[in-house]
């Protein structure tokens, strides 16, 4: 088995105003796998470059619009959602070894969502016009679901989903995990959640546990941090007063969804009788 980290809850390196990187997980950090995340703060006119090498990357656009010229292509000045609750998001996929150069139309914040990958796929721009939107649950466990990479689109690992939760609301459950190469009941993902909080005093909480107890973790977790999940059980809950969002990239054995409910808590998904009216929280594309 994979040695991970101990520390579970990933702060930002740097001030939330500040332009450049402000968070990186790598496998070296986490001893995951496949997954890379990176978090980037842009001004207006300024550019970076790099190369996805040896992995897939899915690029979201938090907030703001950019433009991205690459040895597999270029699309200009897309983005348009001030900040991920405004509207829906605007991602770029771009294949194994490739160099790319982002420009910032105007101020901006981009997720970079690496994993590592040996097939090569045509690079793709996923417009807001093609995110499924899904509400998942049932009453105060209702949540929209932002599908961005699904199983089913031409990558060979990569899946990126948006979650949104409303104040006081519950996601991620009953319980459930991804760790155990069964299909189709379950396979096996690495995962990452990187949270947003409409408030900046606002918090989630996230367990991660397992069923042995070799992990037992309970986590508040505060705008622009990010909690690993290299195995178990992981249900999330929004502060009351502040609605959650949170972007997650998953990698693994296959490209499934696959996941199996903790067995104490199944039975919840049987009492649901309706749903939140306040679901979904974000429609559109934003300005």
């Amino acid at each position: 088995m994979p040695h991970y980290t101990e520390d579970l809850l990933i702060k930002p390196s740097a001030a939330s105003s500040s332009s450049g990187e402000t968070l990186e997980v790598t496998p070296d950090l986490t001893g995951f796998e496949y997954l890379t995340f990176r978090i980037r703060k842009m001004s207006s006119g300024e550019k970076f470059s790099s190369e996805t090498g040896d992995c897939e990357l899915g690029m979201v656009v938090l907030g703001g619009r950019c433009s991205v010229e690459s040895t597999a292509g270029s699309w200009m000045d897309f983005g348009g959602r001030a900040h991920v609750f405004e509207g829906l998001p605007y991602a770029l996929y771009v294949p194994i070894e490739t160099e790319f150069t982002v420009s910032a139309d105007t101020d901006c914040e981009i997720a970079l969502c690496f994993s590592r990958a040996e097939e090569r796929f045509p690079a793709r721009l996923i417009t807001p016009g093609e995110v499924e939107v899904e509400v998942r649950g049932g009453a105060n466990a209702t949540r929209q679901i932002n599908h961005i990479l699904k199983p089913e689109f031409p990558a060979q690992r990569l899946l990126l989903v948006e979650v949104y939760t409303p104040s006081g609301n519950w996601s991620s459950y009953p319980p459930h995990k991804h760790d155990v190469h069964s299909p189709p009941d379950e396979v096996d993902l690495e995962e990452i959640y990187y949270y947003k909080i409409d408030r900046s005093e606002g918090y989630a909480i996230q367990r991660v546990y397992t069923l042995d107890g070799r992990i037992n973790e309970t986590l508040t977790v505060r705008d622009g941090e990010l909690v690993l999940i290299p195995e178990g059980y992981h249900p999330v809950v929004a502060a009351h007063g502040y609605n959650v969002y949170y972007l997650n990239a998953l990698a693994g054995s296959a490209r499934s969804m696959a996941a199996t409910d903790d067995p104490a808590y199944a039975w919840v998904r049987e009492s649901w009788r309706e749903q939140d009216p306040r679901v979904p929280l974000v429609r559109g594309r934003g300005r």
